[in-house]
């Protein structure tokens, strides 16, 4: 077994929120997955996981990986002063993403309703509405961030929507979201981090008089449904876990989408034959959403934790230890995905792809992303003629250990 303390060349130049890794990962995942495919790295603690084969394994077997903990992995790292302000609010402790069954099973129950394909298929006429309100307020301009007019603030209405949340109350939910991803890489200035902390808290002081208020006044909304369903639960849900369900939901709502959404249109814009292919047929629209996916895997890592000795490609993993399964790296993986870089809507093992993740952790709202992605690039390329991207040397990718995104992407068109 490899010694953590001494890690290879891979492991010690790995750094997935700084240059080069941040902007462009890929070339260092196709080079780990040929040399060294699971290797540890001292910056995330973790042994990092970058073939389809041995991510898979893992996501299939939840008793030998665990999720608990899998959203705050790194957070020993944060300094006392961040640590101080986050240990004024609720306690971390597991509800959706960063739990194992049983009470995994239990917490997504509570909020699988609002997900049903029934229910969000009636969502279908509202998000084409706003998505056509969105390109109303633009298109006679000529040019556009399209990541800040359109692709972040399309889901975060339509998920602000489904909770019952004002849509003037949007952003700080945008604001509060980089502040928890901040927080979750723990990457920052101390004083920026103690800023972000208190964010984090309000983000919970927000959500918990929510549900206060949803219990003396019910509507017709997911925080009345999350209310309700709490009370029946054979194993009362806190406070804490019911806050930070939701906190995991919202944030994965909207921030996922909208980096699925720019990043299929910005790989349309640079594959124009697939862009006129799709003009031409719409009906490659479904195959464009899942290689898109594919391609920009918006989830781009997750966690888990080892509940006992493990051998994964190859490399003993001791029992304990902390797993990165890097999503963005099995998804081009040359051995499911032959030539795996290139944008092809038409690949037939496209469905394959873990992007959404695979198994009793499968995306919630995978069936809604694909909703509001169809119809955003549909609405987009519809009512904005000869659309080109305007090349910018800066990008603004999000800085987190587990979502990657844009966050700009500057067209003009006309």
């Amino acid at each position: 077994m490899r010694n953590p303390s001494v890690p290879s060349p891979l492991g010690a130049e790995y750094n997935p929120l700084v240059s080069p890794h941040l902007e462009d990962p890929h070339p260092f995942y196709a080079r780990a997955r040929r040399e060294e495919p699971v290797f540890y790295s001292p910056v995330l603690g973790a042994w990092v996981v970058t073939r389809y084969e041995d991510v898979s394994a893992v996501l299939a077997a939840p008793g030998r990986f665990s999720s608990v903990g899998s959203i705050d992995v790194g957070a020993e790292k944060l300094p006392p002063e961040v640590l101080q302000v986050l240990a004024r609010g609720l306690p971390p402790l597991p509800s959706l993403v960063d739990n194992d069954p049983p009470a995994h099973t239990r917490f997504r129950g509570l909020v699988s309703k609002a997900f049903n394909a029934r229910r969000v298929a009636e969502k279908a006429p509202l998000v084409r509405t706003l998505a056509e309100e969105l390109v109303d307020g633009f298109v006679s301009e000529g040019r556009a961030d399209l990541f800040t007019r359109f692709a972040h603030p399309l889901p975060a209405r339509v998920i602000a929507g489904i909770f019952g949340i004002p849509y003037e109350d949007i952003p700080l939910f945008q604001r509060w979201s980089d502040d928890l991803s901040a927080v979750f890489a723990a990457h920052g200035s101390v004083e920026s981090l103690v800023r972000c902390a208190h964010g984090v808290l309000d983000f919970q002081r927000y959500l918990s008089e929510a549900l206060d208020a949803r219990t003396t006044s019910p509507r017709d909304d997911l925080l009345t449904d999350v209310v309700t369903a709490a009370r029946e639960l054979d194993v009362p849900a806190s406070r804490a876990e019911l806050v930070g369900m939701l906190t995991q939901t919202l944030f994965a709502g909207h921030e996922t989408t909208a980096g699925l959404i720019a990043g299929a249109m910005e790989l349309l814009l640079r594959n124009p034959e697939a862009l006129g292919a799709l003009q031409a047929d719409p009906g490659l629209l479904p195959g464009i959403f899942e290689e898109a996916a594919r391609m920009t895997s918006p989830v781009t890592a997750m966690f888990r934790t080892t509940t006992e000795e493990v051998e994964l490609g190859g490399v003993s993993i001791p029992k304990g230890a902390h797993v990165r399964l890097v999503f963005a790296s099995a998804n081009r993986d040359a051995s499911r995905f032959p030539e795996p870089d290139r944008f092809d809507p038409r690949r037939d093992t496209s469905r394959r792809h873990l992007a959404f993740g695979q198994g009793i952790h499968f995306c919630i709202g995978a069936q809604l992303a694909r909703l509001e992605t169809g119809i955003a690039v549909d609405v987009l390329t519809r009512r904005l003629p000869n659309l080109r991207l305007i090349p910018s040397p800066d990008p603004r990718m999000l800085r987190s250990v587990t979502i990657r995104r844009l966050g700009r992407l500057e067209v003009e068109w006309g």
